[in-house]
């Protein structure tokens, strides 16, 4: 799946412009080019501060969600918001050719699950790779083309700090998780050659969003009996409102760092409670 191209580059500078522009460190657009970002899953928490963000600091902004919310930003010349299912092919394609040309993609959509492993089905990790997963591949995949060919451009893949350490009852979900980790470190040697950067950002804990909640509601009834004690032992030791956790604002600082800052590292941990896991 490819995309229709334009002449427009991101190149390196050694400047610093003000923040609350299209610009930051190592980062400067072609002259007379207003940079366009498309963002996954901007229903809501990450997505969504992210879009609003980035359109505050001028850019041009391709949000998309399952199903279209206009309300949910301020209407701007500079925002379109599309309609997106990255479980499929169809609405990949129907997305990025309204899109047109972009400078820059996040792929933050992602579905949570909180369940021991031997009550999870099959079917429900199998979606929940679908999503998390092989949907980030296949969005990767859908706009290499017109980055290889501008030699310009940067994919932004939203994973989550519970990659950096095993926790209980997120078995299946870190696992779909340390695959992004991998294949963006791994696809990143690949796309060097033509200027294409890929970069993590790993958000922490945020009880603010309704991630926590949607995990949970996945739990449903598949908590093994034998599992109950356990289950209940370890909800009683989440941390409490005092310890270090994650803002959906962190998140989307994050996000900047890594599409504007050409020399950010390749993983960019988000939130306080992420940054102490990262070490």
């Amino acid at each position: 799946m490819s995309t229709s191209t334009a002449p427009h580059t991101m190149t390196a500078s050694n400047t610093t412009p003000a923040s609350a522009s299209a610009t930051s460190a190592g980062f400067t657009p072609a002259p007379g080019h207003t940079p366009t970002v498309l963002i996954t899953g901007c229903s809501s928490g990450f997505g969504l501060d992210a879009a609003r963000l980035f359109l505050d600091r001028g850019w041009q902004v391709i949000a998309t969600m399952r199903t279209p919310q206009p309300d949910l930003l301020p209407r701007s010349e500079r925002l379109r918001i599309l309609p997106l299912d990255v479980t499929r092919e169809d609405s990949i394609e129907a997305c990025l050719r309204e899109a047109g040309p972009i400078d820059a993609l996040v792929n933050n959509a992602g579905v949570g699950m909180l369940a021991p492993l031997e009550g999870t089905s099959l079917a429900a990790a199998r979606e929940l790779f679908q999503t998390n997963t092989l949907g980030t591949i296949a969005m990767t995949q859908a706009v290499l083309p017109q980055f290889r060919e501008r030699r310009a451009g940067v994919v932004v893949n939203v994973t989550s700090a519970v990659t950096l350490k095993p926790l209980p009852l997120l078995s299946v979900y870190t696992a779909s998780k340390v695959a992004v980790n991998a294949f963006t470190e791994s696809v990143a040697l690949e796309l060097a050659p033509f200027d294409v950067r890929m970069r993590l950002v790993l958000p922490g804990r945020a009880p603010t969003t309704r991630f926590g909640a949607n995990a949970q509601s996945r739990m449903g009834g598949s908590v093994p009996e034998a599992y109950a004690s356990f289950v209940q032992s370890v909800f009683a030791g989440v941390p409490g409102t005092k310890a270090l956790t994650t803002q959906s604002e962190d998140v989307a600082e994050a996000v900047w760092r890594a599409v504007t800052d050409v020399d950010a590292p390749m993983r960019i941990p988000a939130g306080a409670d992420a940054v102490a896991m990262a070490g």
